[in-house]
Formats: C-alpha cells, structure tokens, sequence
C-alpha cells in the first residue's frame, strides 16, 4: 500500500527543500488504553485539479513529508507526478536546500511556473505548514495554484498586471501515520463546507472484552462502531456529512495478518453529483431529489488515511 506513495526526492520532481520520506519502524496499532496518545503523521500528498480557461486540465501534486531532518516538499504533475518532464536528478544540491525561490520548466506543451517561500513557515505536529508560507503556480500565462497564507499579495500583483485566475479545486488528500491507534485530522468535503474534525480509534474492548474496537466519529460524534475488528477488518458504510453522501471504508487486514510491513487503510469518499441523490420518504412514496446542474458536476473528493 505504501508503494504508490511518491517518495519525496525522485527524479522527476520539483524539490524544495533536502529531506527524504522514510518509514517508521511497525509498531502496534491496537491501544492497549483507552485514551491512546496521537500518532506520529509523517507524509501528506494532496492532489489538486487546475481548469484552465482553454478547457484544458492540470494534475499536481503536492507531496508534504517529514523526518529527523526536517520538512520536505515534492511538487509532481500530471497523471504520474513520477513521470513529470521536469528532471532535477542531477541538478546542484544547493537548489534542493532553497526555502525560497523560484523556478520554470515545460509540461505537457506548457511553461509552468512555481514560486514557493517556506522560508518563515510554522509547522504543527505534522510535515505540512500552518502558516508563514508560499507556493504559487503559473500555467502558461493563468495563475494556477495559490496556498498558503503568504500567496495572496503574491497573487494580487499578478492579477493586477492582467494575468487570468484558472480555478482549481482539490481532489484527494493522503495522509501517513505511524504509531499507536488514534488518528485525528481535519478534512472539507465540499467547496463551500467547513473543516470538520475527524478521529479514528483503535482501542481494546471494554469490561473485559479484549477484541479490538474500532470508532469513527466527526466532530466528536460517532459514526460507525465496529467491534470483533479482528473478523470485521474490511467494511464500508455510508454517513451523511454537509448534506452529501460520504462513502467510509476501512480495511485493517494487514494489521492482523501481515503485521511486519502491512498497514491499515480509511477512506472518505464523497459521491460525484449525479450520484448524490437525496432520498426522501414522504408516507409510503419515495422521492428523489435531484441536484441543480451544478450540482451535478461536484467534483469527488477522497481522503485516505494510512496506517502502519
């Protein structure tokens, strides 16, 4: 599960800064308490989709990472960020340790640029900064990406000398842990939602029961229990949040089976719009409400939770 993670420091990235994603060594996954302490997150990968004002699409991604040596960041494109033209394997060493910077290069027929500054960042618990930071991203002649609480002045004088905003939205977030079983991040389902809180819990049973229980709950409310997970490692369900269907999957075999270098895996999929039908009951008939068009073409989003 951990191979299709893009490694921090390919040759076919934009590197930022020197570090390297590394993995930490198995450890047990089953709290033996019931208030286990957070575990360790190492990697985050977001994947953003760019609609430029030609009807063209761009894929980047975004791979923060963390380890003894610091923060690390991996800018890929396209389908394979692994595959992307741009080609640093060979470049000086002096680049990579750069917290500020710019640098261009051609994708697919197009000139990309990407301006980054981590210079003054500030990090949480996690690889991914909070705030003091940069990282915007020219295709061709529109402005692409914009993060960080940084880029907007950034992106203000671009705007101003009458460059065009392509919109971008993000599609699927990725994030690696490692350590004991309690998991808590924070993710949007919808364009215009809030960031709800999100906790996972692998604790043993209570009163005496020694199976491992499994909890979900977003914002301090429980939305799937699972216990005997030992015999229930792989089930789905479907939970309301923001008004939107949200698949929930998990799949903790390798926990169980392949303890030495197998990992659990939560995911968190929101439905695209046509399959977002709202079913409502009125007496004995069945209502479907559609969505406006708009509606119709949300854009799925997943979250993907990995732990080992």
């Amino acid at each position: 599960m951990m191979r299709d993670m893009v490694t921090c420091f390919n040759e076919h990235a934009v590197r930022i800064s020197e570090t390297t994603c590394s993995s930490s060594t198995i450890q047990s996954c089953i709290s033996h308490g019931q208030t286990p302490s957070p575990s360790i997150q190492n990697a985050v990968i977001c994947q953003y989709r760019i609609s430029l004002s030609n009807q063209g699409q761009l894929l980047v991604t975004l791979t923060w990472c963390r380890n003894h040596m610091g923060q690390g960041l991996n800018v890929g494109f396209g389908d394979d960020p692994s595959t992307t033209s741009l080609n640093l394997n060979n470049a000086i060493s002096r680049f990579f340790r750069k917290k500020k910077g710019s640098k261009s290069f051609e994708h697919d027929g197009s000139k990309i640029t990407v301006f980054w500054d981590l210079s003054n960042a500030t990090y949480c618990s996690g690889p991914e900064p909070i705030d003091g930071f940069c990282l915007v991203l020219m295709v061709g002649s529109e402005l692409g990406l914009v993060l960080g609480d940084l880029a907007q002045e950034l992106a203000n004088k671009k705007l101003k000398n009458g460059t065009q905003m392509a919109k971008f939205c993000l599609v699927s977030r990725r994030e690696h842990y490692s350590g004991n079983g309690l998991y808590s991040t924070k993710a949007q389902f919808c364009e215009k939602g809030v960031a709800h809180e999100i906790m996972i819990r692998c604790v043993e049973g209570s009163e005496g029961m020694k199976q491992p229980v499994l909890s979900v709950s977003i914002d301090k409310r429980t939305v799937t229990k699972v216990n005997r997970l030992e015999w229930n490692f792989r089930g789905n369900q479907t939970i309301f949040v923001d008004g939107l269907l949200v698949d929930l999957l998990w799949d903790v075999h390798d926990w169980f089976f392949n303890p030495v270098c197998g990992s659990a895996v939560f995911m968190f999929r929101t439905r695209s719009g046509m399959d977002n039908r709202l079913w409502l009951q009125q007496g004995e008939k069945t209502v479907i409400s559609h969505q406006e068009n708009k509606e119709h073409e949300r854009v799925e989003f997943s979250l993907l939770i990995y732990a080992i």
